[in-house]
């Protein structure tokens, strides 16, 4: 059975880990959640309030980590997702992640990255060039790395399939479930 590999960690938005977590079980893959110590997540809900000028923040569900960034050799994995909320502020700064992060694109294999989760790729100096979808608040992040931000739902570039938000789950796992497919069938 193929596997996928998740990188998230602490105050990761709960539906942007679950929501691929389960799609991608769905479709018949093995996934491994990681992060930087392999304990028990506390993930976040992030919500729009009217009057508030950003989203707001609360406690939302836990999950298991699999495994840890040290011990992830990513050669066992046929793709990667790095899902957003406040995990990627951190995790962008963990030479493994980083690592695990250079060899999903050196190799030309399918990344799924949503919301936050582009300055995890922005940190490992994966975006020079690419264009990809963020949290417009990220903007800032990819454009410093040489990047292209493009404010859109299912953004392709390549082996890279991007979003804003969980808002944006449909087009975005539809245009990474192709992407993965094709370079599952290659």
């Amino acid at each position: 059975m193929a596997k996928v590999i998740i990188l998230t960690g602490d105050a990761a938005e709960t539906l942007e880990v679950f929501y691929p977590l389960q799609r991608l079980r769905e479709e018949g893959y093995e996934v491994d959640v990681a992060a930087p110590t392999k304990k028990r997540l506390q993930f976040v809900v992030h919500d729009f309030v009217d009057g508030f000028d950003t989203y707001t923040e609360k406690l939302g569900h836990t999950l298991e980590a699999d495994i840890a960034f040290k011990d992830v050799d990513p050669t066992q994995y046929v793709a990667m997702v790095v899902p957003g909320g406040r995990a990627p502020e951190y995790i962008r700064n963990d030479p493994d992640a980083q690592r695990i992060v250079r060899h999903f694109f050196d190799e030309n294999l399918p990344v799924a990255s949503l919301c936050h989760g582009a300055m995890l790729l922005a940190t490992s100096g994966v975006l020079k060039g690419r264009t990809t979808s963020a949290y417009p608040a990220v903007q800032p992040d990819v454009e410093a790395v040489g990047g292209v931000f493009e404010n859109g739902a299912g953004v392709v570039d390549g082996n890279l399939v991007s979003g804003r938000a969980w808002p944006d789950h449909p087009e975005w796992m539809r245009e990474f479930m192709k992407v993965l497919t094709s370079a599952n069938q290659q």
